[in-house]
């Protein structure tokens, strides 16, 4: 190649990728999230994810009238993959898909209270994690009786119809559901920017508190509908305040724990149903961890011995073992007590929308009166089409004869219609039924028996177009249905309800050792605890460059401890879970032991004791809270509290008040200000901002807070104040003394 043709490719080379870079340079990144990813998340939340006012989403509904179509609500089973395959008639995603689908609306999987698929075979169980369902050609499948009321009426055009997606068939948009199955059906879904977990209902109940709403729209809901119903049973952990918030405004959390007997003469526990939202799989883990961890010593063995019988996990007790006080502990370390969160995301019209029990009552209410208007709209037309016809049979009865004289006279088919239309004034759809009449039918006896018709046929059109007026006849119409669901397909309860007052939380056995501990806090967050005893044979105690001693205190091995961070979060830990050390040692560092975040540092550590004093907290910006100790106090061995303190301004000082006592305060100014801790009122919650206490020039702030007999502060007049704020006075030498004690984290 010569030269000049390679420089001219280069040439052309570079205006390309220039052209290149120039035209992706244009390209906003906003248009291209709007022209590329907000279809595919409006997709996702419409089309996917989201449950509808049916109750169903999109596959549910497609998998179901798949098998309506092929006839499987009244006659017998089908392989599954025959179904499967149906499906992708309207369903394009994949046969594992629809078949996953068709498993957890199955009755074998569980997962419903209320199954829609009469499944026959290995379908899996929805509180097993490696209990697999059998591959679809294996199993069969038939609709479930209760599908009769998904599907009533519809060919009478009660719901609207749409092309599947390629135009070859037509499929429901929504199905004509007679009772609320969208608070029946428990679904969850995570679609792009939102999520639904809408917890499962009694079918009774529902109905029950459905007719109650219709009939008067401020019915107290936790009446007839006291508690969400889950297939795998479980007791329900009733606080009223807490669900009627649930129904209020659709978010919220319940708890759910295992139901037990305890074989006495086996010395062994049975557990029979478990919470919804585990698995027996989770439980033997977490109860095997927890018996490695040296937390559980009551327990011999467990084991999953679920059969065809049913469910049952079956834990073997070591001699002297409580039951009770076994599972109040197993209940607080491990999934057989857990929580179900509720977020009653719902589609409406295709907006998601999150709604309260009320509101979704509401909602259905109107859609199902919609649906039995077009229902009785149909019928109404169907009527009237019928009742035209039979008039224009009524017309020729006036003379039969001439009737057939004039059709048998009528040289030209074409021309018997307009015939009969002229000549007897009829229209030409009664002049069409008229000239179809069989010829075996055209005599006096058929005519007048058909006729005999129009009087019925004009009442029940005229009820029909009153009921189409009348909204109390409408909502009558659906009350009856739904009281004729209650009968047919009773449904008890699986999970009891147990009231939060009559839980008796019994004392537990602490068989962590109590001993005297020396607990020493480093400025960078080092932590010690040290035996009395190894602390008199200990020498200096040892610390990282740059770092030194910054608290100390003594208490016991079963003593608790409340590290504040500067990310105002509070970590709860318990003394026995840290090593017994030595002097000579650095010791614990507190934000790895405690999973604390990223950069996230100690601020300071306590010893809470029993939780019965107040504690002070003072902030750079000159104010002070006062707040209760016992507003940290939690059930559990370690646990993080997130906005633990006000975050306007960064924590300058820390105090645990026993009895009202003299406070010092120092500000970077070198000022000094003295009051009573009795000044400062106790404050109702954690993140309180406080008073003012310190009156701060600008580019000055608080550094610290002592107690007064902690100081070297001589001339106390000179800075005692009798009424906040104020601005203090500044520290004489004579009071300044040995160099104060740096606060955690203060260089």
């Amino acid at each position: 190649m010569s030269r000049k043709k390679r420089e001219e490719k280069s040439k052309n080379t570079n205006e390309n990728v220039v052209g290149l870079q120039a035209e992706i340079l244009e390209q906003p990144i906003t248009e291209t999230l709007e022209v590329n990813y907000m279809p595919y998340a409006m997709s996702v939340i419409v089309s996917r994810a989201i449950p509808e006012i049916d109750g169903f989403k999109p596959s549910h509904r497609k998998l179901l009238y798949t098998m309506f179509k092929m006839g499987l609500l009244t006659g017998g089973r089908t392989k599954s993959a025959n179904i499967v395959g149906q499906t992708m008639r309207l369903n394009p995603h994949g046969d594992a898909a629809i078949y996953e689908t068709m498993v957890r609306l199955s009755k074998g999987y569980e997962a419903l209270l209320t199954p829609f698929v009469d499944s026959k075979g290995n379908f899996g169980k929805t509180y097993s994690r490696d209990m697999a369902y059998a591959a679809s050609r294996y199993t069969e499948a038939k609709l479930a009786p209760i599908c009769a009321e998904l599907f009533q009426d519809i060919e009478k055009d009660t719901v609207d119809f749409s092309d599947n997606y390629d135009g070859s068939m037509k499929e429901p948009v929504l199905l004509p559901t007679a009772f609320p199955n969208v608070l029946v059906s428990a679904n969850m879904g995570i679609a792009v920017g939102m999520a639904s977990q809408i917890c499962g209902f009694n079918l009774a109940e529902v109905c029950e508190t459905a007719i109650s709403y219709i009939r008067d729209e401020n019915h107290h809901i936790i009446s007839t509908l006291p508690a969400p119903d889950l297939p795998t049973g479980g007791e329900i952990i009733l606080n009223v305040p807490e669900m009627e918030e649930i129904y209020r405004t659709g978010r919220g959390s319940f708890k759910i724990r295992s139901r037990w007997r305890y074989i006495q003469n086996e010395n062994l526990i049975e557990i029979y149903e478990i919470p919804y939202t585990t698995t027996v799989e989770a439980i033997i883990d977490k109860v095997a961890e927890q018996i490695k961890a040296g937390k559980v010593r009551e327990i011999a063995d467990m084991r999953d011995e679920t059969d065809l019988g049913g469910l049952k996990l079956t834990i073997d007790l070591k001699r002297g073992t409580d039951p009770e006080r076994l599972m109040q502990k197993l209940f607080k370390i491990t999934p057989l007590m857990d929580s179900l969160s509720c977020n009653f995301n719902i589609l409406i019209a295709g907006n998601p929308r999150v709604m309260g029990v009320s509101e979704i009552l509401g909602e259905w209410t109107a859609w199902r009166m919609d649906c039995v208007k077009r229902r009785v709209f149909f019928d109404l037309t169907k009527k009237r089409e019928k009742l035209h016809l039979l008039r224009g049979l009524e017309a020729i009865l006036l003379d039969i004869d001439r009737a057939i004289s004039l059709i048998r006279n009528t040289e030209r088919e074409a021309d018997v219609v307009p015939n009969l239309m002229a000549g007897f004034g009829i229209d030409k759809i009664q002049a069409e039924f008229v000239a179809e009449i069989k010829l075996r039918n055209i005599n006096r006896e058929y005519i007048l028996k058909r006729i005999s018709e129009i009087k019925a046929l004009e009442g029940e059109t005229a009820d029909l177009e009153a009921t189409l007026q009348s909204r109390r006849r409408i909502r009558n119409i659906i009350i009856k249905e739904l009281e004729q669901i209650i009968k047919q397909y009773p449904s008890p309860r699986r999970s009891t309800i147990v009231h939060i007052d009559e839980i008796v939380d019994l004392p537990e056995d602490d068989d962590v050792e109590n001993y005297p501990v020396h607990v020493f806090i480093s400025r960078e967050g080092y932590l010690k605890k040290i035996t009395p005893q190894s602390l008199r044979m200990s020498g200096e105690q040892k610390y990282k460059d740059g770092d030194g001693p910054a608290a100390s205190f003594e208490t016991t091995n079963r003593g608790e401890l409340l590290v504040f961070t500067d990310r105002q979060q509070v970590y709860k830990a318990r003394l026995a879970d840290f090593e017994d050390t030595k002097a000579s040692v650095l010791g614990d560092y507190l934000p790895v032991s405690l999973g604390m975040d990223d950069g996230e540092q100690v601020v300071s550590v306590i010893d809470p004791e029993d939780y019965k004093k107040h504690l002070l907290l003072f902030f750079e910006n000159g104010k002070a809270a006062r707040i209760r100790l016992d507003s940290y106090e939690t059930k559990t061995n370690r646990r993080r509290l997130v906005n633990a303190y006000s975050d306007k301004s960064p924590l300058a000082a820390l105090i645990v008040l026993e009895e009202e006592t003299q406070i010092a305060l120092f500000s970077s100014e070198g000022r000094a200000l003295i009051i009573n801790s009795s000044l400062l009122a106790l404050k109702n919650s954690r993140s309180a901002q406080g008073v003012n206490v310190m009156s701060l020039k600008p580019k000055f702030k608080l550094q610290n807070a002592r107690r007064l007999s902690e100081t070297s502060i001589k001339n106390i007049s000179r800075y005692r104040v009798r009424s906040i704020p104020a601005a203090g006075a500044l520290l004489r030498d004579e009071d300044r003394g040995e160099k104060q004690l740096s606060f955690i984290g203060e260089e």
